[in-house]
């Protein structure tokens, strides 16, 4: 990777590529969705299967759309000790984390009777969508614990989980595992757009529910865009991104793993480094180079930093924070001495990652906060996946006569201002003596 300098026209150039690759919907796209939505609204299963059959698994059926108990148990004999240990120990951080984002409901009251508050409840119904994996090749545990703990946490009562089966109709038992450790309801065989619309509209066998939440590709995207006016989503995410910022002290094959880290996602992943320090950036370039030999995803972390990666020299690290709050990143990571002094000029960020020995994937998998994060730059005003979004607040309200005898004159006098003669009515009638009818 060539290294640039900021401030210039190509250090400019790049980024604004970066920051401009936001996701974005071609027309074909959006009309091929929404048919494949249509269909399975209008037609359930018989539709649903139908595109399972065809892209997924060709001999899946009907009543093997549910994973069954006898496939659940099944599963638990073809995990190990290992991971049932990992699981266990990620599912207790990820709890504890989740725990202190419970919401409670609340209630005020004043002198003249009035009583005003708020009814936080959990949504009846939540449906996780989980990506396939290569197939089922690479199962996504950490999809399944980040997007089924907050939701139980909130206190759904019927969880559910989709993800695509594979082509024998077959889920990955380390799928199924942590769907059962967590006490998911029911886990569907169907993925991409036809099992966000069986979540969405409900077929005969797939329930529907109230809150989709969960990653996936672009078109599991627009999807649930698409649904967004039936059900609630937690966020329409694009293509992962890290950017890390550094001092002279960081360390460059840290920073190179950690920017090949995200870059191995996908073409259209980000990976960008900020530092003061160009010889910083030249050993990060030279890491990448050597660092990339030996990954697996080789072609896609070298395809994901040609098209949207850099390293950029910036004069100071005041620069290097205002273009962060700019780009607003999925994942920030800041490599330099005493980070936490730093943490305040932080406006806009899906989450901060503090210092050299807490890298991105310790946030993918373990450390508690949730992974499905704000990316394309709306970390300016959303937020991680949270108990929050499997909730919603119902405001409550009571007046007696005397607080209305005290707010009165000023409501009707701002509903005649709106024009709105019925509404001042209401309460006129309410709070004025009533003439006897002659």
């Amino acid at each position: 990777m060539k290294v640039l300098t900021y401030p210039s026209k190509a250090a400019a150039s790049r980024l604004r590529a970066i920051v401009e690759r936001g996701l974005s919907f071609n027309a074909k796209d959006v009309r091929a969705v929404k048919k494949i939505l249509s269909d399975v609204r209008r037609h359930g299963d018989s539709a649903l299967l139908g595109y399972i059959n065809r892209f997924d698994a060709p001999s899946l059926t009907a009543p093997s759309l549910k994973v069954s108990d006898r496939e659940m148990a099944e599963a638990r004999r073809h995990v190990d000790r290992a991971f049932m240990a990992s699981l266990n120990k990620a599912i207790r951080h990820i709890k504890a984390f989740h725990t202190n984002q419970i919401q409670r409901s609340w209630f005020t009251t004043d002198p003249d009777g009035a009583m005003l508050g708020q009814l936080v409840r959990p949504v009846d119904a939540a449906g996780i969508y989980v990506p396939g994996g290569q197939g089922g090749k690479t199962p996504l545990v950490s999809s399944v614990l980040m997007g089924c703990i907050p939701a139980k946490i909130a206190g759904v009562k019927r969880v559910c989980m989709t993800t695509p089966p594979t082509k024998t109709g077959q889920v990955n038992p380390h799928l199924l595992v942590a769907a059962q450790k967590l006490g998911v309801d029911a886990v569907y065989k169907a993925g991409s757009v036809w099992g966000i619309a069986a979540l969405a509209y409900g077929t005969q066998t797939v329930r529907r529910v109230n809150v989709i939440a969960g990653p996936g590709n672009i078109y599991v995207a627009l999807a649930k865009s698409l649904v967004s006016d039936t059900v609630g989503i937690d966020m329409v995410a694009g293509p992962s991104e890290v950017l890390v910022i550094a001092d002279s002290h960081g360390q460059a094959h840290y920073i190179a793993a950690d920017l090949l880290s995200q870059a191995e996602h996908d073409p259209l992943a980000s990976a960008v480094l900020l530092t003061p320090s160009k010889g910083l950036a030249v050993a990060v370039a030279d890491a990448l180079k050597q660092q990339l030999q030996g990954l697996a995803r080789k072609a896609l972390a070298e395809a994901s930093l040609k098209r949207y990666g850099a390293l950029i020299v910036v004069p100071d690290l005041d620069c290097a924070l205002d273009l962060a709050n700019e780009i607003a990143p999925e994942h920030l990571e800041l490599h330099v001495e005493n980070p936490l002094e730093y943490l305040g000029r932080i406006q806009n960020a899906g989450a901060v990652f503090l210092g050299p020995y807490t890298p991105e994937p310790v946030g993918d998998y373990m450390a508690g906060p949730n992974h499905v994060l704000p990316t394309a730059g709306t970390a300016r005003f959303a937020s991680a996946l949270s108990v929050e979004h499997f909730t919603k607040k119902t405001s409550v309200i009571y007046y007696g006569r005397r607080a209305l005898e005290r707010d009165g004159k000023d409501i009707m006098r701002l509903a005649r201002i709106e024009g709105l003669g019925a509404h001042a009515l209401a309460v006129e009638m309410r709070i004025t003596p009533q003439r006897p009818r002659s």
